[in-house]
C-alpha cells in the first residue's frame, strides 16, 4: 500500500530534512493505517487490542500468535514451584490456552461466511456508500448457493467480496501474509504482549506472541508467561504499548525480565540479550531567538515507533533544562507509525481531562473518546511544523494540540490519512483487513480525506504565537 507523496515544500521554509539528514540551524529561518490483529482461535467475536505496527500510513496491529510461533522453551531451568493458589483454576486456564493455539478444522464455505461476518458486523463505509445490510445479506445468499470445492476458490470468493466494497484499505491475507504481519516484534526481543482481563477487574500482560529461537525464546520466556516486571520496575498496571518500550534498547545490551510461567508455574527472572538496533525517531537541538534573548527548542519526530514517546520525553527535558522557553514540533514527512505512540505524545502537552482524539465506528469497541490522564509535562508555547507528507498518527498530534489551543501549525495542509483498520484471523489461517473506523478531531473535523489547514505558511513571530494561542477557543464536550 502506498502513499501519495507530494513534492510541494513551504514556501519560506527550507525542504524538510530526509530520514538520513542531519536538520540544518533554525536561525534566521527554521529549516515528518491504524490496524488491529484479531485472533479466530475460538470465536472470531472476541477480539483484543494489543498492539500496533509501524507502516507506510499508519497501522496499529493487534494478535494472536501464528501456528508457527514457539509454545514452550525446554530450556529453562526453574526452580521448585510454588504451591497453586487453586488447582481447578490452572487447569482451566491451561485449557483456555490450548483451545487458543489449537488448529481447527473449517469448510471453504465457512471460511467464506466468516469473512462475510467479519465484515457485517464491523465493516465502515467511509464515504462511498456501496455497503447496506440488504445488499450485503443478498451477497451471502448468493455466496453460500454457490459450490466451493477448494480452498483456493474459497479465498477468490472472499477477494472479489471485499472489492465490491469498494474500499481500497480492506482486502484479503493469505496465510503467508497474515504470519508475517503477525509477527511483526515490537518489543525488540522476539515477543510480543496481550492484555488479559482478570475477574477483578486489573489486567495481565502475557506472552501471546513468540518468535521461534528469539532472544527471548532462547533465553527461556514461554508462551504464556505473564511479565511481572521489567529491570526491576513492577508493569503491574501498564499497557503492553508502554511494557513493550522498557523492553526496547540498543543492540546487544541486556534486559531483565520477570515472568510467571503460566499461572500456577514458579517466577523467574530471565536475562534476555536485545539482538535488534533500536533507534531513535527524534532528533532535537537549542536555538536562539530575538538576538539571543530566547531559547527554542526544536524536536524533530521522525517516525512514531515503540522508543518516540520515551526519546521525546527525555529532549523535551533536556531543552527545558537548557533554557528553552518555546518548543518546536517538526512533523513533516512524518507517515505515521505506532498510533498509540501518537496518542501518548499529544498527552505529554494536554492538561488532564483534555481530548486527544475521538474514533467512531459501528462496533462499540471503536467508539472512544481519548482523553489526557496526567498534567502536561510542557506548558510552553508550541509550533507543530506540517506539510502534505504528515500522516496519520501525526495528524492526530497536530490536530489534539491544535484543538486545544497548545500548538498553532505551520506550513501545508496535512495527508489525510484518519481511518482506523483491523486485522482478523480467518480459521485457516489467512486473514482480512477491514477499515472499521475512522478519528475525529477534539473539534470534531474528520481527518481522513480532508487532512489538518494549518494556522500559517511561514513561521510567524513567536509574539505573533503567543497571541494566537490566547485568543483560542478550546473545544466544548
Amino acid at each position: 500500500m502506498s502513499v501519495l507523496a507530494l513534492s510541494n515544500s513551504l514556501p519560506t521554509l527550507p525542504p524538510s530534512p530526509s530520514q538520513s539528514e542531519t536538520p540544518k540551524p533554525l536561525s534566521p529561518i527554521l529549516s515528518s493505517f491504524t490496524t488491529t490483529i484479531h485472533s479466530n482461535s475460538i470465536s472470531w467475536t472476541k477480539k483484543t487490542i494489543i498492539t500496533a505496527l509501524s507502516g507506510a500510513l499508519s497501522f496499529g496491529l493487534v494478535f494472536s500468535p501464528p501456528c508457527s510461533l514457539a509454545l514452550e522453551s525446554p530450556t529453562i531451568q526453574s526452580p521448585p514451584p510454588s504451591p497453586p493458589p487453586s488447582s481447578e483454576y490452572c487447569r482451566e486456564d491451561e485449557q483456555v490456552l490450548k483451545a487458543e493455539s489449537g488448529p481447527e478444522l473449517v469448510t471453504n464455505a465457512g471460511i467464506v461466511e466468516e469473512a462475510w461476518e467479519i465484515v457485517n458486523d464491523s465493516f465502515l463505509d467511509t464515504g462511498r456508500h456501496r455497503w447496506s445490510p440488504q445488499t450485503w445479506q443478498e451477497k451471502k445468499e448468493d455466496i453460500l448457493n454457490t459450490s466451493i470445492p477448494t480452498r483456493a476458490k474459497a479465498h477468490a470468493i472472499i477477494r472479489r467480496m471485499l472489492a465490491s466494497l469498494g474500499d481500497p484499505y480492506t482486502r484479503f491475507l493469505e496465510p503467508e501474509e497474515f504470519s508475517k504481519m503477525a509477527r511483526y516484534d515490537m518489543s525488540g526481543i522476539g515477543l510480543n504482549l496481550r492484555e488479559v482481563p482478570e475477574d477483578n477487574g486489573g489486567v495481565k500482560l502475557k506472552v501471546l506472541g513468540l518468535l521461534l529461537d528469539g532472544p527471548a525464546h532462547s533465553a527461556g520466556v514461554r508462551q504464556g508467561d505473564e511479565v511481572l516486571a521489567v529491570n526491576g520496575v513492577d508493569v503491574r498496571g501498564k499497557s503492553a504499548f508502554e511494557v513493550s518500550s522498557l523492553l526496547q534498547g540498543p543492540n546487544e545490551t541486556f534486559v531483565t525480565v520477570k515472568v510467571k510461567h503460566g499461572n500456577c508455574g514458579p517466577i523467574q527472572s530471565i536475562e534476555v540479550q536485545r539482538q535488534l538496533v533500536a533507534r531513535t525517531p527524534v532528533v532535537y537541538r537549542l536555538e536562539q531567538i530575538d538576538n539571543g534573548s530566547a531559547s527554542v527548542g526544536y524536536m524533530r519526530l521522525k517516525e512514531f515507533n515503540a522508543l518516540a514517546r520515551k526519546d521525546l520525553v527525555i529532549a523535551m527535558k533536556r531543552l527545558q533544562d537548557m533554557g528553552a522557553s518555546s518548543f518546536i514540533l517538526d512533523l513533516r514527512d512524518n507517515l505515521g507509525g505506532l498510533v498509540q505512540a501518537g496518542i501518548e505524545i499529544a498527552k505529554l502537552f494536554l492538561n488532564e481531562g483534555e481530548t486527544v482524539i475521538y474514533t467512531v465506528g459501528r462496533d462499540v469497541q471503536y467508539q472512544n473518546t481519548v482523553v489526557a490522564d496526567t498534567a502536561p509535562l510542557v506548558t510552553a508555547p508550541v509550533v507543530v511544523l506540517v506539510n502534505n507528507k504528515t500522516a496519520s498518527a501525526s495528524e492526530i498530534v497536530a490536530s489534539s494540540l491544535h484543538d486545544n489551543c497548545r500548538a498553532v501549525l505551520v506550513g501545508e495542509r496535512t495527508f489525510g490519512k484518519g481511518l482506523i483498520q483491523s486485522v482478523f484471523e480467518l480459521h485457516d489461517g489467512s486473514g482480512v483487513v477491514v477499515t472499521v473506523g475512522k478519528y475525529v478531531t477534539p473539534n470534531h473535523r474528520d481527518i481522513n480525506g480532508n487532512g489538518i489547514e494549518p494556522d500559517y505558511r511561514n513561521l510567524p513571530a513567536w509574539s505573533d504565537v503567543t497571541q494566537h494561542l490566547s485568543q483560542c477557543s478550546k473545544p466544548q464536550g
